[in-house]
C-alpha cells in the first residue's frame, strides 16, 4: 500500500505545491518516504525524495526547485525491498525520452523479471525495489517499439506489453519528460487509481490519485476510475487519451481498501468507502443478533479511527449506546504500517488512552476493522479491563486474516498472523476477549458489491488464501516470508541506520 499522484496544470510553476498538498491528503497510505518529480516546459526534470513524512521531506528550498506544470508524487509504505532512503520513489531512467515512475502495489514475479532485465534486456537495477523493475520493463518495451519521435500509441502498446510480462498488483503514474503523464492499472484493478478534472481559464487540468479524497479540496471534480487494464495519457497541454488492454481484464479491487486502507471519504471503483463501512456494521450487527440474541452488551466502543463508521450501525441495530471510549494521539502514525513488531508494540500504548468512565462496571463491545497480527487487539482488550470493564467483547468488521497478502499490504508471512491455524474462539482467547465475533466473508464482499453491481468479485486472498494472479505457489510464499518478516525488516533497517 502506497500513495501515488500525477498532475497536469496549465500554469508553469503550479504542479509541485499542489502535489505536496495531495500527498498530505493520502499520507495515510504510506509514512516511510515521500517524493515529488516535476517537469518544466524545457523538459528538465526536477526531483526531491527522502525518508520521512511529507512535511519532513519537503521544505521551502526544495519546493522552489520543483518547477514545472506537470509532475508525479509518491508516499511509500515498505513491503518488498527495504525501507532505506535509496528506495524512495519516484525512480528515473533516461532512455527512452526520460521517464520517471511511481508505483503502488507489489509485483509477484520480480525475481524472474530482474533476471530478464539483466540477461536479455541489458538493463541494470540499482535497488531491490519492484517499482524500479516495473519502470525498466516499461522503458525497455517502449524502446523496443523503435520510435525516434514521441507519439502516444507506442506508449499504450508498451503498457500492453507490460501487462503480458508482469504479474501482481500495480497502479502506476509515470511522467515522460516534455510529453505528459501516464497512468495505468493492472488487469484486475487490485490497487485503486482515480482521475479528477478541473476547469481553468486556460483549459482542463487533470489529476490522478490513489484516492479521490484530494479532489474536492483541490477544486477538482471526480471524473472516473482508471479501469482495470486501462492506460491513460495526459499530454503536457491537458489532452486526455486512453486505451483498454485487449487481453483479459476483471474488476477485482482489494477488499482491504474498504476495510482499513482507504479514507472513508474516498470513492473507489464507484463505491463509497464510507457507505461500505456502514454496510459492514449492518451485516455484522445482524450476525451478532443471530448468534447472541440475548446479549448483555451495555455499550459499543470503536477502536479509532477506521472502525468508527462500522460501529455506529452496530450500536443502533443492537439498541445500545455508542460511546467514544478511546482518545487517539494524532501524532502517532498508523501502527499497522510501522516497520517492525517492536515499533508497533511500543506505538500502541502511546497511541490510545482509555476514558475510564465509559468502561467502569460495563460489558463493552469493542469494534475494530480487522485483527491482523493481534498485538493491537490484545493490548486494547487489556486497556479496557484496566479501565474497569466488567466484560470485554470484541467484534471485527472483517473475517480472520489467515493468509499472507502478496499485492502490496504488509501481511507477508502466515506465522505472524494471529488468525493463522486458529479457530475464531482461539483468536478470542489469544487477545483476552470474553467473546469474539467476526464478519462473514460473503457479507464483507456484499458490503462492497452492494455499492456497485459491476464489481463481481473482490481480491480477498488474505481471508481465503485464493490468489487471483499467476505464480502464487507455496515456494513463492515461503520466499517472500523469509525476506519480509518482522525480524528480517528490523535487521534490514539496522543496516541503513
Amino acid at each position: 500500500m502506497c500513495g501515488i499522484a500525477g498532475l497536469v496544470t496549465t500554469r508553469e510553476e503550479d504542479a509541485a505545491p499542489q502535489l505536496y498538498d495531495i500527498l498530505t491528503m493520502i499520507q495515510h497510505r504510506g509514512q516511510d518516504a515521500a517524493g515529488i518529480a516535476t517537469c518544466d516546459r524545457a523538459s528538465n526534470l526536477h526531483m526531491r525524495k527522502d525518508n520521512g513524512l511529507v512535511r519532513d521531506v519537503f521544505h521551502t528550498r526544495h519546493m522552489k526547485e520543483l518547477t514545472g506544470n506537470m509532475g508525479i508524487a509518491h508516499c511509500r509504505y515498505p513491503t518488498a525491498g527495504s525501507a532505506s532512503n535509496y528506495e524512495a520513489q519516484p525512480f528515473y531512467v533516461n532512455s527512452p525520452y526520460g521517464i520517471v515512475l511511481a508505483h503502488n502495489g507489489n509485483l509477484t514475479n520480480t525475481r524472474m523479471l530482474s533476471e530478464e532485465l539483466f540477461e536479455k534486456d541489458l538493463r541494470h537495477l540499482n535497488t531491490n525495489s519492484d517499482s524500479e523493475v516495473l519502470l525498466n520493463i516499461f522503458a525497455h518495451e517502449l524502446s523496443e517499439l523503435g520510435k525516434l519521435r514521441f507519439s502516444i500509441d507506442p506508449v499504450f502498446d508498451a503498457v500492453a506489453r507490460v501487462h503480458r510480462r508482469v504479474d501482481g498488483a500495480y497502479a502506476v503514474v509515470a511522467m515522460i519528460l516534455g510529453q505528459g503523464i501516464l497512468a495505468f492499472r493492472d488487469p484486475y484493478g487490485i490497487r485503486p487509481l482515480v482521475i479528477g478534472v478541473r476547469e481553468s481559464l486556460s483549459g482542463k487540468e487533470y489529476m490522478v490519485s490513489s484516492e479521490s479524497v484530494a479532489f474536492q479540496a483541490m477544486g477538482f471534480d471526480m471524473l472516473r476510475d482508471v479501469e482495470p487494464g486501462e492506460a491513460i495519457f495526459i499530454t503536457h497541454d491537458g489532452q486526455l487519451h486512453s486505451r483498454i488492454f485487449d487481453g483479459y481484464t476483471q474488476k477485482s479491487p482489494c477488499i482491504f481498501e474498504y476495510v482499513y486502507l482507504a479514507r472513508p471519504d474516498s470513492l473507489i471503483d464507484g463505491v463509497s468507502v464510507y457507505k461500505s463501512r456502514l454496510r459492514q456494521g449492518e451485516y455484522l450487527a445482524k450476525k451478532i443478533l443471530r448468534e447472541f440474541p440475548k446479549h448483555d452488551i451495555d455499550v459499543v466502543i470503536p477502536i479509532p479511527e477506521s472502525s468508527r463508521t462500522c460501529a455506529v450501525p452496530i450500536a443502533h441495530l443492537l439498541g445500545v449506546k455508542y460511546r467514544e471510549g478511546f482518545i487517539k494521539n494524532r501524532y502517532i502514525g498508523r501502527t499497522f504500517i510501522m516497520p517492525g513488531q517492536k515499533e508497533r508494540k511500543k506505538s500502541i500504548r502511546q497511541k490510545l488512552n482509555a476514558i475510564n468512565l465509559e468502561f467502569e462496571g460495563k460489558t463493552v463491545l469493542l469494534v475494530d476493522d480487522s485483527i491482523v497480527r493481534g498485538n493491537t487487539s490484545e493490548q486494547i482488550v487489556q486497556m479496557a479491563r484496566d479501565a474497569g470493564a466488567k466484560k470485554v467483547y470484541f467484534a471485527s468488521a472483517a473475517p480472520p486474516v489467515r493468509y499472507p497478502n502478496v499485492y502490496g499490504i504488509d501481511m507477508p508471512i502466515a506465522e505472524e498472523l494471529i488468525g493463522h491455524g486458529k479457530t475464531e474462539e482461539e483468536i478470542g482467547e489469544a487477545i483476552g476477549a470474553d467473546w469474539i465475533i467476526f464478519q462473514d466473508l460473503e457479507d464483507l464482499q456484499r458490503s462492497v458489491i452492494d455499492g456497485n453491481p459491476d464489481i463481481k468479485d473482490c481480491e480477498k486472498s488474505c481471508f481465503n488464501g485464493e490468489y487471483i494472479t499467476n505464480g502464487i505457489t507455496q515456494s513463492y510464499l515461503k520466499e517472500i516470508g523469509s525476506i519480509r518478516n518482522d525480524a528480517a525488516k528490523e535487521e534490514e533497517n539496522k543496516e541503513h541506520v
